[in-house]
């Protein structure tokens, strides 16, 4: 990725949803001017999700996804349906394209009543209105039960009602909260953040994992100072610095080292702290944490990572993280790993969900992997959290947090 492109995970993800040869491939090409997808007279042209990222006005930075048909069929066809059924969990806002010459059908019908489970912002687009019936607009919205700011008749083929679409989709996906911030709301002006980054072997060659470029980023739009060093490099810079930091940030991996070699009058945190922070998910994944003191032989624990890496002889997920919960419990752990898109539904088996930063998943589908932890009651953390806390130094690691910081002190009561 480039330094000057916005991340897949801060730009609002919009699906494209419907039965095969409904036309959702054609109207979303039409809606971005781009040959995204593959359009075919063919039922069930589109096998896998696409991506595209784009840029979409009024609305900004996107990813357009579209989606295998929901009534793909036979084992093959499952795997597709549940493919889409997948994309839902990180869409922000969903557009439902219904073919206008057929109309509602039931799997029409049980995708509506799934997006609002969801709570997902839903448009849905009845296309072919050049060839469908007298009514199909009306008997769509009666039938599940819109109202008027929620259809919209299109024709992908001649352009029809594609700019009103368009002026839709950007006010049913854009968002007024609260700006967030990952390291700016606690640093001032002026102030310097030592960011310590171990050249990590499983990073592309030459470039900064995403984490590490996005609070560069931060910090610099808050007037603040970054200096970047390796952690065999921190003990010497900060003594050369003349001027104490108001923040060191770390790798998880480092966290020992780190840990010993920064003052104790400095604050100190990590990346994977941060963006569980900055994801929603702080608070849940420190309680969590402690669940690995009630680990026994023979449970089993996931450890999920939101992108897909070439596995180095001790990566972290599956060597390292394995290897520090065995040491600190004493206990024969089982584990087990998921990467990318793949995340369990059925979490009953596993004693507790060990992700990482999620720094390439946006808010809506970590949120998502949260609930099906807290669902089935299976204590969630993250990568960072955990090494702090096996570490011994979790609660120097969230005193940058003091709410943070009290709950730690009332779950040891």
């Amino acid at each position: 990725m480039s330094m000057n492109q916005t991340p897949m995970s801060e730009r609002v993800h919009i699906g494209f949803f419907g039965k095969r040869n409904a036309g959702k491939s054609s109207v979303m090409n039409a809606v971005t001017g781009q040959e995204i997808a593959v359009v075919s007279d063919v039922r069930g042209t589109t096998t896998d999700p696409v991506y595209k990222s784009m840029e979409l006005l009024p609305l900004g930075p996107v990813i357009m996804m579209d989606t295998p048909g929901i009534d793909d069929e036979g084992e093959l066809g499952a795997l597709r349906v549940r493919k889409s059924y997948q994309v839902l969990n990180k869409t922000d806002a969903a557009v439902l394209v219904i073919d206008g010459a057929e109309g509602v059908s039931k799997e029409d019908s049980e995708l509506v009543a799934r997006i609002r489970r969801k709570k997902i912002p839903f448009l849905v687009a009845v296309n072919k209105r050049d060839i469908a019936p007298e009514g199909a607009v009306h008997r769509v919205r009666e039938e599940l039960g819109l109202d008027d700011s929620q259809i919209v008749a299109v024709s992908a083929s001649d352009g029809t009602g594609i700019n009103e679409l368009k002026e839709r989709i950007a006010r049913t996906a854009r968002t007024e909260e609260t700006q967030k911030y990952i390291v700016r709301d606690i640093i001032l002006p002026s102030d310097f953040v030592v960011l310590v980054v171990p050249i990590d072997k499983a990073a592309p060659k030459g470039r900064l994992i995403l984490p590490q470029q996005q609070t560069i980023r931060d910090i610099l739009d808050g007037d603040a100072v970054s200096i970047v060093v390796k952690d065999c490099e921190l003990k010497e810079t900060l003594q050369k610095l003349g001027k104490k930091p108001k923040l060191v940030i770390t790798d998880s991996q480092a966290f020992s080292k780190v840990s010993a070699d920064t003052p104790d009058d400095i604050l100190l945190t990590s990346f994977s702290i941060l963006f569980a922070r900055y994801k929603g998910n702080l608070e849940t994944a420190v309680r969590g944490v402690t669940a690995v003191d009630g680990l026994r032989d023979g449970d089993v624990v996931l450890i999920s990572e939101g992108c897909t890496h070439h596995r180095q002889c001790d990566d972290i997920g599956t060597v390292k993280i394995p290897r520090w919960i065995r040491e600190y419990t004493g206990k024969k752990v089982q584990f087990e790993t998921t990467s990318g898109t793949e995340f369990p539904d059925d979490l009953s088996r596993y004693r507790m969900v060990i992700h990482c930063g999620g720094c390439m998943l946006n808010e809506r589908e970590m949120k998502y992997r949260l609930s099906c932890a807290q669902d089935q009651d299976v204590p969630m953390t993250n990568y960072g959290i955990l090494i702090a806390y096996v570490k011994g130094i979790l609660k120097r690691s969230v005193e940058v947090f003091p709410e943070i910081s009290a709950l730690l002190d009332q779950s040891r009561r």
